[in-house]
């Protein structure tokens, strides 16, 4: 079993959403790996960095990701910095992975100041800027195709069931 497509990409980069749209246009599942371990922890992921730490959620988030991955059949959306670990980026060269490209200022204007995003809180374009800077090279890496969204969520979602038939 394995996933039609994999969405990785920065915060406000849409995965959530344009997830839900691609699996509704190809009548399949849809799966988002930060609500796996919400569900998983019994507590939201915000709560996690500040009772338990950036490390602890890492984990956490390897091993979702890792199981997401081969048991999920329908779209899968990971978090921002599910990348950042080098043997899940090792799994997801075996599968279909599309980066959603955003610029910073829709990606500002996505995330706002939203308390659930962790690691966006104070600077949020300065933090931001950082972390789109950092995985940019880590999406590209492991990504099969590169996604721009800086239009409407169903014409990106458009473009990615596009690909997968070809």
């Amino acid at each position: 079993m394995s996933p039609v497509v994999v969405l990785v990409g920065a915060p406000g980069s849409g995965k959530s959403t344009v997830g839900r749209l691609v699996a509704e246009r190809l009548g399949t599942g849809f799966r988002d790996s930060d609500e796996d371990i919400e569900a998983a922890a019994g507590r939201k992921i915000s709560d996690i960095f500040v009772e338990y730490g950036e490390p602890h959620f890492r984990a956490l988030e390897k091993a979702a990701v890792k199981e997401a991955l081969a048991s999920h059949d329908g779209v899968l959306a990971l978090g921002g910095g599910a990348v950042l670990d080098a043997d899940t980026r090792v799994l997801l060269k075996e599968h279909r992975v599309a980066f959603l490209e955003v610029t910073l200022a829709d990606a500002a204007s996505r995330v706002g100041l939203n308390r659930d995003r962790p690691l966006l809180l104070g600077n949020v374009r300065g933090t931001l800027l950082k972390l789109m800077d950092e995985r940019r090279p880590l999406y590209e890496e492991v990504a099969v195709l590169t996604v721009r969204t800086d239009r409407e969520p169903e014409e990106v979602a458009a473009e990615i069931v596009e690909s997968l038939e070809k």
